[in-house]
């Protein structure tokens, strides 16, 4: 079984016992990952800041671009290694850069102590090993929201924030590789892809 970089955070949780390696978190994603396979479905999780995110990924490239005078294109090619699978949003010699675009200014973290999020960092992690790069940095992006995005109850000004200097609008929060932090990962791994081996044999002898 192949594990999305993004949900590394979820199966990398700790448990409450210490009998157990896996927690209920971890038990509970690989048993939707299943059921997802068994039953040949996907459940898709849809919301307007989701789509801002999509939408105006481009955007927010550009506008990291502008701050550091780069020219950064989107990454495309999934790359994976026996347990992980991930497609990075752009990668540079030396480092794996994944942008988050923000909903608004009030949802945007302004410092990277706001920015820092454990589930980020795990995927990350996956994405250094799977790229090969000693470094990985998140980027909180603030643009401007596409007014197709909003609806009439939504405060604009919390949304337009071209005013504000392109400098003012970035927030990074870096991560350094960490080779005995890889090994637990994929100690974990094979833990997770034995419990889904282990599951879809259960579903398929019901």
């Amino acid at each position: 079984m192949k594990f999305r970089a993004s949900s590394l955070g979820k199966l990398m949780t700790s448990a409450r016992s210490k009998s157990e390696v896996l927690s209920q978190t971890a038990k509970s994603h690989i048993e939707q990952l299943a059921k997802e396979t068994f039953f040949n479905y996907r459940n898709e999780i849809s919301s307007r800041y989701i789509d801002k995110g999509q939408q105006q990924e481009h955007d927010s490239i550009e506008l990291l671009n502008t701050v550091r005078m780069e020219s950064y294109t989107k990454h495309i090619g999934r790359v994976s290694n026996e347990y992980l699978t991930g497609e990075c949003d752009i990668i540079t010699s030396d480092t794996i850069i994944d942008i988050k675009t923000s909903w608004s200014i009030d949802t945007w973290p302004a410092l990277p102590h706001e920015a820092h999020n454990s589930d980020y960092e795990w995927q990350m992690r996956a994405y250094m090993m799977l790229y090969d790069r000693p470094q990985a940095e998140v980027i909180s992006c603030l643009v401007t929201t596409d007014p197709d995005l909003l609806s009439s109850f939504d405060n604009r000004e919390l949304h337009q924030v071209d005013h504000i200097p392109a400098d003012k609008r970035i927030t990074v929060v870096k991560y350094d590789r960490d080779i005995l932090v890889e090994a637990e990962i994929m100690e974990r791994l094979k833990i997770c892809s034995d419990y889904y081996d282990q599951y879809m044999q259960q579903l398929t002898n019901k």
